[in-house]
C-alpha cells in the first residue's frame, strides 16, 4: 500500500451536547488507518519510541492486538496536535472501529472551528509518523491561527424536563408522561419522532427525537414541563439537545438499526441508550427497566437515584434498586404499586383501569405504563395527576397515534371485525402485536397480519420478522412502505421476508406497494371475531381515514375489556351470571336473567342464559325457542355445544324424540369422547324405539372410558355384545 493511501479522515463530527464519549460537547473523528494495519512491527516499534509509547507492543499485522496499539498511537498524536496548537489539557477518549483498520477518537471542545480543525489535524500527523517524518508543529500552528469558532451552544433547561429512550416505547411513554403533566395543570410539551407537540396540538411535524426536538420543546412560550423523546440517531449525530435531564427513562434494548453509524451490536446500541442516564442530575431519578439485563446494568454509571420498574414484583431489580437507596414500581396483585423501603406499598391503579395496558392483554403498554408513573412521580407531579393520567390515557389515535389504536370494523355482512393499527418496527414490536391480536380475537377466530418495515433493517432482521410472522399469524400479506425503502427495493425486502416466512412453512404471500393496500386486502377475507392487525407507519393518517369512511369506530376502554373477556370465552357479565344459578328459587333465577338480557337484548349468551333458566324450572317449552334464538345469533364455543346439548334435551322432554336424537347424533359425531352426549343420545333413543342400540352406543361409551381390570379383562367380549345389540 502506498503512504498516499495509509492514512484518511473519513468524518470529523461535531457534537453538541452529551454523546457517547462525553457529558459535554465533542469532536468526534473517524478513521481509517490500513497502512498502520499492514505496516511491519519493527517500523512501528521505532515509530512508537520517537513519540514516547514506551512500552508498546504493535502485534502482528491486521489483529486487534495492532488495532489497540494504533488507538494508542491516535490518543497520543490529538494529546500532541492540542499542545501544539496552545491548549494544555484536553479529555480525549479513543475507541475500535469495525473493521479493524478503523479507529474512532473524541475530544471535548470549546471553540467549534478549532475543535474542528484539530480533528483533520489527526489524519497528516499519522501520516506522517508513519512516513518517518514529523508535522505536529506545522499543523499544531495552522490550528491555533484558524478561526476559532463559537462556543458550544447547548440548552440548560430552566424547566423540569425528562429524557426518554429504548428500543421500543419510547414515544408511548413520552405522550403519557405529557398527558399527565397537562392533567396536573402544567403547560407541557413534548417531542418525539412524530414532531414537536405544546398542550397536545402539533406545532412541528416530523422526526423531532433528537436535539432540534429538545430546542423546539425548551423555547416553546410559557412551558413548565418537557418531555423529550431521545432516539439513538441524534444522540450519535449530534449528542443530546440538552446539557442535563431531571429524570431519564430507557424502556429496553434489542436488536434495531444494527449497521448503522457504527453500532453494530446490541452491546454497543445500550452503550447509547445510556447517554441519557449520565445526564441526569444527582437530584434526579433515573427510570430503568429491571427486566431487561442491558438496561439495568445502566444503573452503574449514573449519579442520580434508580427506579426500577419490573412486571413481577419478586424481580432481583427491584431488591437492589431498594438496597441502593432507589425505588421501585411493580404490579402488585394486579395493582400498579410503588415501592420503597420501610414503608407500605403505594397502589396507584388498577391495571385493569389503565387503558394502555388494554386491559392487561398488552405487557408491553403495561411496562410503559409504570415507566411513565415512575418518571411523572420522579419529576416530582402529584400522585393524583399521575393516577388521573393512567386512567384516562386511551390507547387510540387522538392520544397515541399509531400505537397499539384498535377498532371494531362492522361489514355489511354483520361480520365484526378488529383492526389493530401499530408501528411494530423491530422484532419484540412484533411479538407485543401478535400478543395484542391473539388476545382480541374470538374463539377460534383468526389472526390476519399486514406485514412491512422500513429498509434500514439488517437482513437477519428481516428474515426473523418474516418467521415471527409465519408462526403467528393465520394470514400474512406484505403492505410495504415505499417512502422508507432507504436505499433498498421492495423485492429485495421482501425476498428476505419470505426466507423467514418459509422457516415457519408459508411458502408465497400477497404482496401491496402500499400499507393501506394490505390492510384493504385483509379486511374482505376476515370473518366474524377475526383480528386484522397493520403494522403502520408512513400511512397513518391515510389508513384512520378509510377506516371511518367504513363505519369503524375507535375501541373504548370497555370495548377492548369486553373483547378480552370475550377472547377467553367469558362474559363481560360473568359474575352476575354466576349470582343468577347461587339462587335457589326457580322464578327469581328467571327473573335475573331476564333483567340481564334486557341489558343486552341481542347477546346470545344472555339469551342462553334465559333458556338455561327456564330449562332448569321445567319449563322447556318455553326454553326451546330461546336457544334457537341463541344459536341463530352466533352463540360461541363452548357455550354453543352445551345449548345444542339443552336443545336436545328439551325436545326429548317436549315430545320430540327423533329431532332431539337427530341432533346429539350429529353432536356425538362431534365430539366421539362425550359421556353426556352419549347419555343424552341413549335416552333419546330409549324414547324413539332405538332401546337396544341405545344400551349398546352406552356400553362402548361406558369402555371408552374405563380403565379398571374387569374392563379391560372383558373389553373385546362387551364391545363384541353391544354389536349383536345393534345387529338386532
Amino acid at each position: 500500500m502506498t503512504s498516499e493511501t495509509a492514512v484518511a479522515v473519513t468524518e470529523v463530527r461535531v457534537l453538541e451536547g452529551p454523546n457517547l464519549y462525553f457529558a459535554k460537547p465533542a469532536i468526534k473523528v473517524s478513521l481509517e488507518v490500513p497502512g498502520y494495519l499492514k505496516a511491519d512491527e519493527r517500523t512501528l516499534l521505532g515509530l512508537a519510541r520517537r513519540v514516547g509509547l514506551r512500552t508498546a507492543r504493535p502485534g502482528a499485522p491486521g489483529t486487534e492486538q495492532r488495532q489497540r496499539f494504533v488507538m494508542r498511537l491516535v490518543e497520543r498524536a490529538v494529546r500532541s496536535l492540542a499542545q501544539a496548537s496552545g491548549t494544555s489539557r484536553l479529555g480525549v477518549r479513543v475507541r475500535p472501529g469495525s473493521p479493524t483498520d478503523a479507529v474512532v477518537a473524541a475530544f471535548v471542545w470549546r471553540r467549534r472551528n478549532r475543535g474542528r480543525a484539530l480533528g483533520h489535524g489527526i489524519g497528516p500527523v499519522l501520516q506522517a509518523w508513519l512516513d518517518g517524518a514529523d508535522v505536529v508543529a506545522e499543523q499544531g500552528l495552522l490550528i491555533s491561527q484558524s478561526e476559532p469558532g463559537e462556543r458550544p451552544s447547548i440548552l440548560k433547561p430552566t424547566i423540569p424536563v425528562a429524557s426518554v429512550t429504548g428500543t421500543n416505547g419510547k414515544t408511548t411513554t413520552t405522550r403519557l408522561l405529557g398527558h399527565i403533566g397537562m392533567t396536573a395543570g402544567l403547560r407541557t410539551a413534548w417531542s418525539s419522532t412524530d414532531g414537536v407537540v405544546v398542550q397536545g396540538e402539533t406545532v412541528e411535524e416530523g422526526d423531532y427525537s433528537g436535539p432540534a426536538g429538545a430546542r423546539g420543546v425548551l423555547t416553546a412560550p410559557g412551558v413548565q414541563l418537557g418531555i423529550l423523546e431521545t432516539a439513538r440517531g441524534g444522540m450519535l449525530l449530534k449528542g443530546m439537545g440538552v446539557s442535563a435531564n431531571d429524570v431519564s427513562v430507557v424502556t429496553n434494548v434489542s436488536a434495531d438499526h444494527l449497521g448503522l453509524q457504527g453500532i453494530d451490536t446490541v452491546d454497543q446500541l445500550a452503550e447509547v441508550k445510556a447517554i441519557v442516564t449520565k445526564a441526569t442530575k444527582p437530584s434526579g431519578w433515573v427510570v430503568l427497566n429491571g427486566e431487561d439485563p442491558r438496561v439495568w446494568a445502566m444503573r452503574s454509571g449514573i449519579k442520580a437515584k434508580p427506579w426500577v420498574f419490573t412486571l413481577r414484583a419478586d424481580a432481583p431489580a427491584v431488591r437492589e434498586s431498594l438496597d441502593q437507596g432507589g425505588r421501585a414500581i411493580t404490579v402488585l396483585d394486579g395493582d400498579i404499586a410503588v415501592l420503597e423501603n420501610g414503608q407500605d406499598p403505594d397502589r396507584l391503579v388498577s391495571i385493569l383501569d389503565v387503558p394502555a395496558t388494554l386491559s392487561g392483554l398488552s405487557h408491553h403498554n403495561i411496562a410503559n405504563a409504570l415507566a411513565g408513573a415512575a418518571a411523572a412521580l420522579g419529576l416530582g407531579l402529584p400522585r393524583a395527576a399521575v393516577v388521573e393520567g393512567l386512567r384516562t390515557f386511551a390507547p387510540d389515535d387522538r392520544l397515541n397515534p399509531g400505537r397499539m389504536n384498535t377498532y371494531t370494523l362492522r361489514r355489511a355482512d354483520g361480520a365484526a371485525i378488529t383492526v389493530i393499527v401499530d408501528l411494530a418496527h423491530n422484532e419484540a414490536g412484533l411479538e407485543a402485536l401478535m400478543d395484542v391480536a391473539h388476545g382480541l380475537k374470538a374463539p377460534g377466530g383468526q389472526v390476519h397480519l399486514g406485514l412491512g418495515l422500513a429498509g434500514d433493517r439488517t437482513d437477519e432482521l428481516l428474515e426473523s420478522m418474516g418467521e415471527v410472522a409465519g408462526l403467528r399469524a393465520d394470514r400474512v400479506v406484505a403492505a410495504h412502505k415505499a417512502h422508507y425503502l432507504r436505499g433498498r427495493t421492495m423485492e429485495e425486502l421482501e425476498s428476505h421476508l419470505l426466507v423467514g416466512l418459509a422457516r415457519a412453512g408459508v411458502a408465497d404471500i400477497d404482496s401491496f406497494d402500499t400499507e393501506l393496500g394490505g390492510l384493504q386486502a385483509l379486511v374482505p377475507g376476515a370473518a366474524d371475531g377475526d383480528v386484522v392487525a397493520l403494522m403502520c407507519h408512513s400511512e397513518r393518517v391515510q389508513v384512520a381515514s378509510w377506516l371511518a369512511e367504513q363505519g369503524a369506530t375507535t375501541d373504548s376502554p370497555a370495548d377492548i375489556r369486553r373483547k378480552v373477556v370475550a377472547a377467553r370465552g367469558e362474559h363481560e357479565f360473568e359474575d352476575r351470571i354466576a349470582e343468577l344459578w347461587a339462587l335457589a328459587d326457580d322464578g327469581a333465577r328467571i327473573d335475573a336473567a331476564a333483567r340481564l338480557r334486557a341489558q343486552r337484548p341481542g347477546d346470545p349468551r344472555l339469551v342462553f342464559e334465559v333458556a338455561s333458566a327456564f330449562d332448569a324450572a321445567g319449563r322447556e317449552q318455553e326454553a326451546i325457542p330461546l336457544y334457537r334464538e341463541a344459536l341463530a345469533a352466533g352463540l360461541r364455543e363452548p357455550h354453543r355445544h352445551r345449548a345444542r346439548i339443552q336443545l336436545a334435551s328439551s325436545l326429548r322432554v317436549t315430545g320430540q324424540p327423533e329431532l332431539a336424537y337427530s341432533l346429539l347424533t350429529e353432536l356425538a359425531a362431534e365430539r366421539p369422547g362425550s359421556a353426556a352426549v352419549q347419555a343424552f343420545r341413549a335416552l333419546a333413543g330409549v324414547d324413539s324405539g332405538r332401546a337396544a342400540e341405545a344400551v349398546a352406543d352406552l356400553v362402548d361409551a361406558l369402555l371408552h372410558h374405563a380403565g379398571d381390570d374387569d374392563a379391560l379383562a372383558y373389553r373385546h367380549a362387551l364391545h363384541g355384545y353391544a354389536a349383536e345389540l345393534r345387529a338386532r
